[in-house]
């Protein structure tokens, strides 16, 4: 095993450590269990941005409305369906990522700032649906009267209700569970094609690739990933509002990825931690806290254009 592997490994184990043993080293540092979730979640929601855009090259402004639908489809099945909390995740896995196959469809043609402009027009097409059908969805107050039930194995149940701790292993369970997935896509030759497209799509379509169909299922496969993650987010807070779908949180998540490193498979949940705790430290400063994000933001994007952890890479390897 070669050095450069041995480091991978070592990294890789730290990470998961960290992840691990993240409720008992965050209190001691003024954090909690609950703020931990929390970057579980959106660093998933983060990862599912990136899987388009840092392995792809195809930018979305427009994914947050995945990210509602997941939490729209788990709270509706816990409220009307079924009280099953793998049931209302699975069920919100799928609003989310049909609803991006439908309509990874009809844009997959489109490149660039069109792209973009049209991930964001039918986003707001979902946002402003679940703002006016109050009857189902509760308009502007969110639809409430749900909450994250007790997971039945038969012989016995496991209670995510109790405890905080409880409840973050199951979300980093979860976690764990979506990123294996989307690391084995993107280390299969489906992957290595994602990144092909990334670097040179002329080229790619010169070598027979379907470019449009690649597109189409990394669009599609992005949004299963950010419909799960909204439907964490929905057993989280037990609760899912139209903010949710606003372009403005799929601005954060862009925000997300590109401040930790867009072209790195842990860099979005790097930058997801940093965004989640500035906002929960600035927010109890002051109201103006998204211009410290922003300020933090653009001198990431002027003098590391690698993010974050290309910046700890290269310090580990200097």
């Amino acid at each position: 095993m070669s050095g450069e592997s041995v480091r991978k490994l070592a990294v890789l184990a730290a990470i998961w450590a960290a992840l691990l043993l993240a409720p008992y080293w965050m209190p001691p540092l003024g954090g909690y269990t609950a703020l931990g979730t929390r970057v579980l979640v959106l660093g998933l929601a983060a990862m599912s941005v990136n899987f388009l855009l840092g392995f792809t090259g195809v930018l979305s402004f427009g994914h947050a409305a995945y990210f509602g639908l997941g939490a729209y489809g788990a709270g509706l099945t816990l409220k009307f369906l079924a009280p099953s909390t793998p049931l209302s995740l699975l069920l919100g896995m799928l609003l989310g990522g049909v609803a991006g196959a439908i309509l990874g469809a009809l844009i997959v043609r489109r490149r660039g700032v069109y792209f973009a402009m049209v991930t964001i027009a039918f986003g707001q097409v979902f946002y402003y649906i679940a703002f006016q059908w109050s009857s189902l969805t509760g308009g502007d107050d969110g639809l409430r009267g749900f909450s994250r039930q007790p997971i039945d194995l038969g012989l016995f149940s496991i209670n995510i209700l109790s405890h905080a701790n409880s409840f973050y292993y199951f979300v980093l369970f979860c976690f764990a569970i979506a990123v294996a997935v989307m690391g084995f896509i993107l280390r299969s030759p489906f992957g290595r094609t994602m990144l092909a497209i990334r670097e040179n799509e002329r080229r790619a379509r010169f070598l027979g690739i379907p470019v449009e169909r690649h597109i189409w299922i990394a669009f599609t496969l992005s949004c299963f990933f950010m419909g799960f993650a909204g439907a964490l987010y929905a057993l989280v807070n037990n609760f899912a509002d139209p903010r949710g779908l606003h372009y403005s949180q799929s601005g954060d998540f862009v925000m997300m990825a590109v401040m930790g490193g867009m072209r790195s498979f842990w860099g979005p949940l790097l930058g997801a931690a940093v965004f989640v705790v500035l906002q929960d430290y600035l927010s109890s400063v002051t109201v103006n806290w998204m211009s410290f994000v922003g300020l933090l933001f653009v001198l990431v994007v002027l003098f590391f254009p690698r993010g974050l952890l290309g910046v700890i890479r290269r310090k580990s390897e200097a």
